[in-house]
Formats: structure tokens, C-alpha cells, sequence
């Protein structure tokens, strides 16, 4: 088999390079199986050139994790080398990374969608490569779909309260764990984009709009959070506030629920061994809100090099060997983790492991960015703001209206703090 020219150039640098080996420390994150493939690819560079790396587990909550890395940045550590980063970061962290700009060939940037390579630049400073983007979905239960006489998955949000109602009603008769459907609703950076999906598909917006002004304040967005908040002890269960990614995954993965709302990587969980819905999951975009369109938040993580690292030139060989085709195909057949090269998109190998990731492909290139570009470094508290007066609503202290007019006053005293 022909080697990637990646690998032929990492092989050689080994080769010249064997005696000054070193080891390189790369965050990873257990999320699903994150930390396995993480390591088995970082293994794979080990491999190629010679040196060695060393693992370190991140927190599987977005918002752990970033206090954690602001901590070691801000003490300016070289303990990590390549940080693992959300899509999200990059405005943020920019002043503590390496500009990858001329380190990385133009012809492997090229390569990758261009919303993701924008998302990871800050005033012209490319601050990661891009690892695998991700974008909303919903999972549900073909097997009960049909047992109740429905052909196709929910359209709109009223559909799905309508079809998970009647499905969790039939299998509570004899299972009374069952919930219609599971979220993530718990206060952190996963009900920002949970939340962000239903505003957006109810045409309410984006909280704050690309050129900075606050939008959260209109009858849509708080019909949308109206609408999640009827969900809780009716389609889904009271503790749906208290879960993340892998408290959702667990219970539908376990068959104890008919819809969920999750990430890609929860399809080849789904299809494992000790799945009990395996072969009876589908896959579609998420619903839409009343004259509104499906929306599903851009998620993503990327890998940039720390600018105290003492190893730099194998931490930067180390991203441009796990952000490669050769790598990311790997992990979307392994994790259904999807590619940032739209190439892969078109890869039969893929595609027969993730037969949506063809049919759902325009999900995934127009997923609404959270605001993360126009709030700069003050996105953590915009988002920290909105998640909770979405808790609330979904915690029955708020209405819809009231908690988008307190997000109205509190996201303005925030930009007056400038962004």
C-alpha cells in the first residue's frame, strides 16, 4: 500500500532525528471512545518517528476541562505540549498557542473545511488544526417507530413530544425506567448547544448575532424554551437536568429510551456489542420549530501546540499527523468521529460505517456556530448565562419570556465589560 506523504516525511525526520527523541504530552478526552483512539493514534506517530508520548486525561465536561487548561496556560507550564480544544476556544486561548501559519504546509490547511480553518484562525493566527467536527442529532428507535405505527422520524419538536409520548406510554406498561426522550439538560456547555438548537430552529436566533447584538429577547426564542421545558416529566425524565453526553447515551444505549439527542460519536457506541439497540438505531437531523428549519450546533475539537512547550517541532508533527486523512479516516470508521475533509465524505470505507454521515452531509457543513467569534473572551460567560436561564426554564423557575428578558439584561451588563 502506498504510504501517505505525511507518513513518508515523518519516517524520515525519525530516521535523521532517532537520537534526540522526545516525548510529547497530548491531552485526550474519555468521552465515548475518545481516550482509545486518541492513544492508538498517538501510538501510530510514536511509531513513525521515533519518539514517545504521554497521555493526559482530560475532564469529560467541556467547562472542567477549560478551567483546567486555562490554569496550566496562565502558570505558563510546558507539562502538555498539544492541547485537545473546542471548536469554541480558539478566541480565547489564541495568546497561549503556537501560530501554525508556515509550520504546517498550506496544501494540509487547505484541505479541511474552510468554516472549521476560520473558526481556528484569530486575527490571522492559526491557533490549532482542525481534529473532527461534529453537529446535533437525533437518534431514535426504528424498531419502536414502527411497532407504533410511525414511518418516519419526527419533523418538527410538536412531532417528536407526540410520537416519544405515545411510545413511552405503551413501553412504561412493562418498563417503567422508559423515558420518550433524553438531552442533555444539564447547566454546562452541552445545554448551550442543545438550547441553541431549539431557539435557532424556532427562528429565534442565535443569542447574539455576528456583529455582537444581543438577539435572545424575541418571542421565539422563549417559545423555545417554553417547548423544552414542557418536555420534562412528560416526555422526559426529571433527572434529563442533571445529564451529559454519556448520562443520555447510557440510558438510550441501555433501551430505555425512544429519541436522544446526541453528538456523531454515539452511533458506533450504538452499534457495539453490548449495545442493547443495536440495529435498531436511525439516525435524522433534529427537528424544527413552528415555520422554522432544523438546527444543529457546531461542535468540533482541534489540536494546538502550546507556545511553553519545550518539544514544539514534535508537538506540531504530532497534530499534522492526527488532523491527517489517514488518521481521521481511522477514527470515523472506528468512533464515528466525523472528519474535517470533506474527501473523507466521500470514502466508501466511511460511509459503510456511517451510512449518514452521506445522507446527512448538510448537517453537518451548515451547523450553526455558537457566538463564540463576535463575544471573544467573554463567550464562556455569555454561554454560562444562557445555560443557566435555560436550567431555569427547564427547572420550572422561569418562563420562557422572563428568562430571555433577564438574558436581555444580563448578557448587556457583560458586553458593557466590552467584547
Amino acid at each position: 500500500m502506498k504510504k501517505p506523504a505525511l507518513l513518508i516525511a515523518l519516517t524520515a525526520a525519525s530516521m535523521m532525528g532517532a537520537a534526540h527523541a522526545v516525548t510529547v504530552t497530548l491531552t485526550c478526552a474519555a468521552v465515548g471512545q475518545g481516550l482509545e483512539l486518541c492513544k492508538a493514534g498517538a501510538a501510530r506517530w510514536a511509531k513513525a518517528t521515533g519518539n514517545s508520548v504521554k497521555l493526559f486525561e482530560s475532564p469529560n465536561l467541556t467547562n472542567d476541562a477549560l478551567g483546567l487548561y486555562q490554569q496550566q496556560l496562565a502558570a505558563k507550564s510546558s507539562d502538555i505540549d498539544v492541547y485537545q480544544l473546542d471548536v469554541i476556544w480558539p478566541g480565547l486561548l489564541e495568546q497561549h498557542f503556537v501560530d501554525l501559519n508556515g509550520k504546517v504546509p498550506a496544501n494540509e490547511i487547505a484541505a479541511h473545511f474552510k468554516g472549521i480553518i476560520a473558526a481556528d484562525t484569530v486575527g490571522g493566527k492559526l491557533v490549532a488544526m482542525p481534529w473532527y467536527t461534529d453537529a446535533g442529532l437525533l437518534y431514535y428507535r426504528t424498531d419502536l417507530l414502527k411497532k407504533y405505527g410511525f414511518t418516519a422520524a419526527p419533523k418538527t419538536w410538536a412531532e417528536l413530544a407526540t410520537m416519544a409520548k405515545k411510545i413511552q406510554d405503551g413501553e412504561q406498561k412493562t418498563n417503567k425506567a422508559f423515558s420518550g426522550y433524553v438531552f442533555q439538560g444539564k447547566n454546562y456547555e452541552g445545554l448551550t448547544c442543545d438550547a441553541l438548537e431549539w431557539v435557532a430552529s424556532f427562528g429565534g436566533g442565535t443569542i447574539v448575532d455576528d456583529s455582537g447584538k444581543i438577539t435572545i429577547n424575541n418571542p421565539k426564542a422563549a417559545a423555545a424554551l417554553d417547548a423544552a421545558g414542557s418536555w420534562i416529566k412528560s416526555i422526559s425524565p426529571a433527572g434529563v437536568t442533571t445529564y451529559g453526553e454519556e448520562e443520555a447515551r447510557g440510558i438510550f444505549q441501555s433501551g430505555n429510551a425512544a429519541f436522544m439527542r446526541n453528538w456523531p460519536y454515539a452511533w458506533s457506541l450504538g452499534q457495539g456489542e453490548d449495545s442493547k439497540v443495536k440495529g435498531n438505531i436511525g439516525v435524522a437531523p433534529l427537528p424544527a420549530g413552528p415555520g422554522g428549519s432544523p438546527a444543529a450546533s457546531l461542535g468540533g475539537w482541534q489540536l494546538g501546540v502550546s507556545k511553553y512547550s519545550k518539544n514544539q517541532a514534535a508537538a506540531i508533527s504530532l497534530v499534522r499527523y492526527l488532523s491527517g486523512p489517514a488518521e481521521q479516516k481511522i477514527r470515523a470508521i472506528e468512533g464515528s468521529y466525523n472528519p474535517t475533509l470533506p474527501a473523507l465524505y466521500q470514502d466508501k470505507d466511511v460511509l459503510k460505517a456511517n451510512p449518514f454521515f452521506g445522507s446527512l452531509y448538510n448537517v453537518f457543513t451548515a451547523a450553526v456556530p455558537r457566538p463564540s467569534g463576535p463575544t471573544k473572551d467573554k463567550y464562556n460567560q455569555v454561554s454560562q448565562a444562557f445555560s443557566t436561564a435555560v436550567s431555569d426554564v427547564l427547572n420550572k423557575k422561569l418562563t420562557g419570556s422572563a428568562a430571555v428578558a433577564q438574558l436581555q439584561t444580563d448578557l448587556g451588563r457583560i458586553k458593557g465589560r466590552g467584547w
